[in-house]
C-alpha cells in the first residue's frame, strides 16, 4: 500500500507539472531530482572507497542544468570545466592513487544522472513536447508495472544475473505494456486535438509511434539493468530510502536515464533529416 501511494503521488505531481507548469519549473524539478539521485550515487561510490566532494557534485549539477537550458552551446565546455575542477581538487588530496578513480566516477555521475534529466525540459519545449513527455512516461512507467506483474505470475526464464528477479516473460510483457499505454496517450491526444485541446497532440504517424514505444521500452529496460549492475557492484539492494516502498530516487528514475536520451536523439534526427516525414 505504501508503494502504491508513493507512486500515485509522484505520478500526479510529475504529470501536473509537465501539463500546467512552465519550462523553467520542469527544469527546476528535474534539477532537484538530479541532485538527490546524484547524492545517492555519491554514497554508492563512497562504499567503493571513492570520494566525490558534495560541493562539487551539487555545484556541477546546478551549473550543467543552467547552461543546458539557457546556453546549450556551452554544455560540453562546461562539462569539461567542472571535470577539470574535480581533477585539480582531487590531485591535491591524498592518496594520490585515487585521483583517477575519483575524477572518473565523478564525471560518470554527471553523464549518467544529470545530463539525461536536463533533456526532459528540452523535450517539453520541443514541438509536441508535452505529448511526447507523456508518451515517454507512459512507455517507461507502464512497461515497468506490466513487467512486474507478468514476471511475478508468469515468469519462468531468468533474463540476467544483474537482476535475478527479471524474466524474459516479464520483459515481453513490458514491451506490450509500453506499446498499449504509449498508443493510448497518442490516440487520446488525437481525440482531444479534434475537440480543440492540442496540448497532448503528437504529429507523428501512428505506426512510427509504435516503433518508438518499442525502442523506448528497450532503452528503459536496459537502463534498469544498468542501475542494477551499479547496485550489485556496490553490494546494496536499493540506492536509498527516500521514497517509501520504492527505495531511492535513483531506483525510480533508472529506466528514464536511458530512455530520455534515446527519445532526444531521435528528435534530433527528426529535425536534422526529417526522420518522421
Amino acid at each position: 500500500m505504501k508503494r502504491i501511494a508513493t507512486a500515485l503521488v509522484l505520478i500526479v505531481v510529475v504529470l501536473a507539472l509537465v501539463l500546467r507548469g512552465e519550462t523553467w519549473m520542469v527544469a527546476l524539478a528535474c534539477a532537484v531530482f538530479a541532485g538527490l539521485a546524484a547524492y545517492e550515487y555519491r554514497a554508492l561510490a563512497h562504499d567503493q572507497d571513492v570520494y566525490i566532494p558534495l560541493w562539487w557534485l551539487l555545484g556541477a549539477t546546478a551549473t550543467i542544468f543552467f547552461f543546458t537550458i539557457r546556453l546549450p552551446d556551452f554544455e560540453l565546455p562546461v562539462l569539461t570545466l567542472v571535470t577539470f575542477i574535480l581533477l585539480a581538487w582531487s590531485g591535491f588530496r591524498a592518496p594520490i592513487n585515487r585521483v583517477l578513480m575519483d575524477t572518473a566516477l565523478g564525471l560518470f555521475g554527471l553523464i549518467y544522472i544529470v545530463y539525461p534529466l536536463t533533456l526532459l525540459p528540452l523535450i517539453r519545449s520541443h514541438e509536441d513536447g508535452i505529448g511526447l513527455l507523456f508518451f515517454l512516461f507512459a512507455c517507461v512507467w507502464c512497461g515497468d508495472i506490466v513487467a512486474l506483474y507478468v514476471g511475478r505470475n508468469l515468469g519462468k526464464h531468468k533474463m540476467s544475473t544483474l537482476s535475478p528477479n527479471k524474466t524474459w516473460e516479464g520483459a515481453a510483457g513490458s514491451v506490450a505494456g509500453s506499446v498499449v499505454c504509449g498508443m493510448a496517450i497518442y490516440y487520446l491526444g488525437d481525440y482531444l486535438s479534434g475537440r480543440g485541446y492540442t496540448a497532448l497532440h503528437i504529429g507523428i504517424p501512428a505506426w512510427q509511434m509504435v516503433l518508438l514505444a518499442i525502442v523506448l521500452n528497450f532503452a528503459a529496460q536496459l537502463g534498469d539493468l544498468m542501475e542494477s549492475a551499479i547496485k550489485r557492484g556496490a553490494g546494496v539492494k536499493d540506492s536509498g530510502t527516500l521514497l517509501p516502498g520504492h527505495g531511492g530516487i535513483l531506483d525510480r528514475i533508472d529506466a528514464l536515464l536511458l530512455a530520455a536520451p534515446v527519445l532526444w536523439y531521435i528528435l534530433l534526427l527528426k529535425d536534422w533529416q526529417g526522420l518522421f516525414r
